[in-house]
């Protein structure tokens, strides 16, 4: 049997979309308010099984069970093309969820939980019979979960020493994963018609792609708009106001997005999504300081 090439695996576990759990991994370290003295190794790990390991394998996963749709939308994917040929995309998915629990175990039994259930999800958003990515709603809400409530959540638990992470650190980790559920709305964009023709229900497929637009701008907005208002709550004015500035800033481009939505989602992805991310680096440092830890 033909093997692929290590540029194509290397396509197929898509690096680029490590970014947000691997970041949001990171907030939760930083929210945590835990020095990283002597920590450094364990943050490491955890950083890779967030982002090269449980992301990766998520890609895989997604790439072969969509195998047909991409033969549509992106026949020049790795897996639609030849490039991974035969049974080789479900083979890397299997391994590498193999990998990612072994490496898990290295970080205790919150780290390995987390793993666990990371890899679960990955595996009911693309595979039968649940395949939640079916449904825009439920895909999305578990892809958010996973991009950035379980990652956060579980750099403050390993910071803290396997204890469970303080109530407003879970808090903020929930309010940006409801976020990330519009943010992954706007990848459903590029995809609509082999979406509609396979009988994948996404939001925009589901709510036609205008209304679906601003469902996900409502969810990302009013998600950072109840950060804002925990901020001042917790007595962090500055970074409330910080976090504000970047929502406006959001706001302005969400119009000019809504303006022209299929045109416009991969603008939006590329130059908004990276204010609603370093919002959440500012709430997290918010905690930090309310820990009392050095910066």
């Amino acid at each position: 049997m033909a093997r692929p090439s290590l540029f194509a695996v290397a396509e197929l576990f898509k690096p680029i979309t490590w970014f947000p759990p691997m970041w949001a991994f990171a907030c939760g370290v930083v929210a945590s308010g835990v020095a990283l003295e002597g920590k450094w190794l364990l943050v490491c790990v955890g950083v890779v099984l967030a982002g090269p390991l449980v992301c990766a394998t998520s890609q895989a996963v997604n790439d072969w069970f969509d195998r047909h749709v991409d033969a549509i939308n992106e026949p020049h994917r790795p897996i639609p093309s030849g490039r991974i040929p035969g049974r080789w995309g479900l083979y890397l998915a299997i391994l590498w969820s193999a990998v990612s629990l072994l490496v898990a175990l290295a970080l205790g039994p919150w780290g390995f939980g987390a793993a666990v259930i990371g890899l679960c999800l990955a595996w009911a958003y693309s595979a039968p019979p649940l395949r939640l990515k079916n449904n825009g709603w439920w895909g999305n809400a578990a892809c958010g979960l996973s991009y950035e409530g379980i990652a956060w959540s579980t750099g403050a638990a390993i910071m803290a020493g396997g204890a469970m992470p303080d109530r407003r650190s879970l808090g903020l980790a929930l309010l940006y994963s409801i976020g990330a559920h519009g943010i992954m709305t706007l990848n459903d964009f590029k995809s609509v018609q082999g979406d509609r023709q396979m009988g994948v229900r996404s939001l925009p497929v589901q709510l036609g792609e205008q209304r679906a637009a601003g469902v996900a701008c409502w969810l990302m907005g009013l998600a950072q708009l109840a950060v804002v208002l925990l901020l001042f709550v917790w007595d962090r004015p500055g970074h409330g106001l910080a976090v504000s500035v970047l929502l406006m800033l959001q706001l302005v481009m969400m119009d000019h997005f809504l303006a022209s939505v299929r045109q416009r989602a991969l603008w939006y992805s590329g130059f908004g999504v990276p204010l609603f991310v370093a919002g959440m680096m500012v709430s997290a440092f918010a905690l930090h300081s309310l820990q009392g830890a050095p910066t």
